[in-house]
C-alpha cells in the first residue's frame, strides 16, 4: 500500500469509476480528462460473488479500453487491504483488483466524500432548489442522503481547495418537539435506546413514522413498504402516508438545519440518495424549510442558507469524474486509501 498523503497526485488514464451500494453497483471508464464518462448497465451487486467478478463481466468484457486506474466510492469505512461493505456481501480487496484485472493503482473512498465531491461539481440543471438563499462561493456544503440508511458529509473549501469531511452524521440523536411528536415518539423504534437520525430519515424510517402514525391514530397499515408509503403518501390516498410524508420532512428539515449550523454551510445544503427525489413534491411544501428555518437565535443565517434536491441519476460518479479529472481541486485524503502495483 502506498502512504502518499499528497492529494496532488495524478491518477493515471483510463480510469474506471465505481459507486458501490448495498444494492448496486454503477460503474463508468473515463478515457482522459476531457471525455464524457463512458457509463455501462447498472449492477445488481447480489448477482455476483465478487467486486472483481461484477468488473470483469460488466465492464471489462463490454470494451475494449483497459483502465490503468479504479477509483471506487463504497458504503462503509475504508480500513486495512479488506474493505466489508455495508448493506452487501462484497469484501474489495485492492491487491486483488490489481493482480488479476490489470489495474496499476486503486483509490477507494466512502461513499458519502463521492456525494460531497458532487455537491461541489454539479451543474445548476442537476439542483433543484427548495426555498430560499443565495449560494455563497467556496462557503462550506453539506451533504445529505437518506437512502438505505441515512449518509451525512461536508465539503470544506480552503487553500483554493474542497476537502470533503466524511463521517457518521446521520446517527446523532432527534428528539420531540411538538405536541404531535411526543405523542408519536414512544412508539418509535429506537437503537441502544435512542431516536436517531437514522432510525427516522432512510427506507426503514419512512416504515418506522408509519407504523407510529397507524399506531396512534388506531389506523390500518395499508402501505407494505417505503416505496408504498411515498406513492400513497404523494397521491393522498393514505392519510397516515400523507402525514408520514409530512413529519419526514420535518425531521429531515431539522436535521439538514442542525448541520448547516454545525459546517456553516452557507454554500448550500445538498439532498442526496434516492428518498429526496422521489419526493420533491412533499419536500417543496411548507414543513420542510419551516423545520430548516426554524432555528432561534439563529433562524437569519438559516433563511439565507440554500437547500437542494440533487436530481442528477449518478450524482456520486459525476463528483468521482470530476476528482478524477482534476485531482489538485479536491482535498481527498489517498494515505492508506491508495494501492500501486
Amino acid at each position: 500500500m502506498s502512504n502518499q498523503s499528497d492529494h496532488q497526485h495524478t491518477i493515471p488514464f483510463p480510469i474506471l469509476i465505481g459507486d458501490i451500494g448495498g444494492t448496486n453497483a454503477r460503474f463508468a471508464i473515463l478515457v482522459d480528462a476531457y471525455a464524457e464518462p463512458k457509463q455501462f448497465p447498472t449492477l445488481a451487486t447480489a448477482d455476483f460473488a465478487t467486486i472483481d467478478d461484477a468488473i470483469q463481466a460488466g465492464v471489462l468484457d463490454k470494451t475494449a479500453v483497459q483502465p490503468r486506474s479504479a477509483i471506487l466510492a463504497v458504503a462503509g469505512p475504508v480500513k486495512g487491504d479488506e474493505i466489508d461493505l455495508t448493506n452487501c456481501d462484497w469484501v474489495v480487496r485492492p491487491h486483488d483488483l490489481i493482480a488479476h484485472l490489470g489495474f496499476d493503482e486503486v483509490v477507494v473512498i466512502n461513499d458519502f466524500e463521492a456525494q460531497a465531491l458532487a455537491a461541489a461539481s454539479l451543474e445548476a440543471e442537476h439542483l433543484q432548489q427548495i426555498g430560499g438563499g443565495e449560494i455563497l462561493p467556496s462557503a462550506s456544503r453539506v451533504v445529505v442522503g437518506p437512502g438505505t440508511g441515512l449518509g451525512v458529509a461536508g465539503l470544506v473549501h480552503a487553500r483554493h481547495t474542497w476537502f470533503p469531511v466524511p463521517g457518521e452524521g446521520g446517527h446523532i440523536d432527534v428528539g420531540p418537539r411538538t405536541e404531535r411528536d411526543y405523542d408519536l415518539f414512544p412508539h418509535y423504534e429506537t437503537i441502544g435506546g435512542r431516536v436517531s437520525a437514522e432510525q427516522l430519515l432512510c427506507g426503514r424510517g419512512l416504515m418506522n413514522i408509519y407504523l407510529a402514525v397507524c399506531k396512534v391514530g388506531g389506523m390500518e397499515m395499508r402501505a407494505a413498504n417505503p416505496s408504498e408509503v411515498t406513492t400513497t403518501g404523494l397521491d393522498g390516498s393514505d392519510a397516515a402516508a400523507t402525514e408520514t410524508l409530512s413529519l419526514f420532512a420535518t425531521y429531515l428539515g431539522r436535521v439538514a438545519g442542525d448541520l448547516a449550523l454545525i459546517f456553516m454551510a452557507r454554500g448550500g445544503v445538498y439532498l442526496a440518495g434516492g428518498i429526496s427525489q422521489k419526493i420533491i413534491p412533499a419536500l417543496k411544501r411548507p414543513e420542510f424549510r419551516q423545520a430548516f428555518e426554524d432555528k432561534a437565535p439563529h433562524g437569519a443565517i438559516l433563511k439565507s442558507i440554500p437547500t437542494f434536491v440533487v436530481t442528477h441519476p449518478l450524482a456520486a460518479l459525476s463528483g468521482m469524474a470530476a476528482y478524477a479529472r482534476t485531482p489538485v481541486r479536491f482535498g481527498v485524503a489517498t494515505e492508506g486509501r491508495r494501492w500501486k502495483a
